[in-house]
């Protein structure tokens, strides 16, 4: 429900127009303060990173997605991710990546500046919702996994590490096509590769061996995220629903059996500890990881050794992007303009990870990035 609000003195009344959407889950409302070609805001859905609504943009004639970055300058740490997520949104361009149609702000002074907002295309349902409420067919699983693939191995070829791949963060249409969105928490790549993830927030259940028991990471993270993922699909249940770090570990553990000495290895002192001291667990068959009971009866059924391959503790063990998408399961979908698609322009600074900023300075620095949007974008009329 929207309820147009009376004209107020902090933007331009003639170019913006203020509607007021109630989060029918939570019961809060939310203020969004948009161009005037925006209209009929329904709500969406909303988290941490957002609320996000469905509006009609009468300059384009199509229903678009608007999301309101949830309180970006609270904490310095938002302001982090959503500095993140506006540079990388608005550069990475791939068609399994969701794509940024319009950004603005209604507030013109730094002093002022408290409110971004991201206008996205409409995607129907995300993967979360889909997995729990449909049964699909190797045909749909395969071109899901492919196209999450695609996604990924397109950020990587970037520089990009997504690091929060779930399935809420994966989101669908009506013909199938996958797109993979929230930047919030992406990394570059060349700094990932030789450092920890000490503040590292992904969704638990998603994490790769590596992230839990602190060793430095790589690209490869995706790629068990991707496996746990595809097994979510088929079984219609999470993989690994740890209920804490230790609880995650022993999960994984249990499911994929004692690391080789080699992994072990690599781990700190008490971490490596720990790990020789649980009884040693053999792997579990891949029949017993995804279940031919949990297939579509009437769908042919390869042994979908892929997952396997995907969700090797060791990540020098594990498949790579390229090698995922040459699985025959997938490669069937394969189009080398989707699979090499020339990178992005990433003008993604790999030091602001580092940086020791004020949150006035993080402010600072994303009222610039959306000031050099509207600049080179007319907002108001496409």
């Amino acid at each position: 429900m929207e309820v147009d609000q009376p004209n107020a003195p902090n933007f331009d009344v003639n170019r913006f127009h203020q509607v007021t959407i109630r989060d029918p889950i939570a019961g809060a409302d939310s203020t969004f303060t948009i161009p005037r070609r925006y209209s009929n805001l329904n709500f969406l859905n909303a988290g941490a990173q957002g609320t996000v609504v469905m509006a009609d943009d009468s300059v384009t004639g199509e229903r678009v997605a608007i999301k309101k970055m949830q309180q970006p300058f609270v904490m310095t740490m938002s302001a982090k991710r959503a500095y993140r997520e506006f540079i990388l949104l608005t550069t990475i361009k791939h068609p399994n990546i969701i794509r940024l149609l319009n950004a603005f702000t209604p507030d013109t002074s730094l002093q002022t500046f408290g409110e971004v907002y991201l206008v996205m295309e409409l995607m129907t349902h995300n993967l979360h919702e889909v997995i729990h409420r449909l049964r699909l067919d190797h045909k749909t699983l395969s071109f899901f996994v492919y196209q999450s693939l695609c996604a990924i191995k397109h950020l990587h070829t970037s520089g990009v590490i997504h690091r929060d791949l779930k399935p809420s963060n994966i989101v669908v249409n009506d013909r199938c096509v996958l797109k993979v969105l929230d930047f919030g928490l992406a990394r570059k790549k060349n700094v990932d590769t030789s450092m920890r993830m000490s503040d590292y927030v992904v969704t638990r259940y998603y994490r790769a061996p590596e992230v839990i028991l602190g060793l430095p990471y790589s690209e490869k993270v995706d790629i068990w995220s991707v496996g746990c993922i595809f097994a979510e699909m088929i079984n219609h249940t999470v993989l690994f629903p740890g209920k804490d770090r230790i609880d995650q570990w022993t999960k994984i553990y249990n499911v994929m059996g004692t690391p080789s000495d080699d992994f072990i290895n690599q781990l700190g002192q008490s971490a490596a500890m720990y790990v020789r001291s649980l009884r040693r667990a053999n792997p579990k068959p891949l029949s017993e990881i995804v279940p031919d009971s949990n297939f579509l009866p009437e769908t042919e059924n390869p042994r979908v050794n892929l997952t396997a391959n995907m969700l090797k503790i060791n990540p020098d063990e594990r498949f790579s992007v390229e090698d995922a998408l040459n699985h025959p399961y997938v490669r069937l979908w394969f189009k080398d303009e989707e699979v090499n698609a020339p990178a992005s322009e990433n003008r993604y600074d790999q030091e602001i990870d580092f940086a020791d900023k004020t949150l006035q300075e993080w402010k600072g620095l994303i009222f610039q990035e959306v000031q050099r949007y509207q600049s080179d974008h007319d907002i108001f009329n496409g």
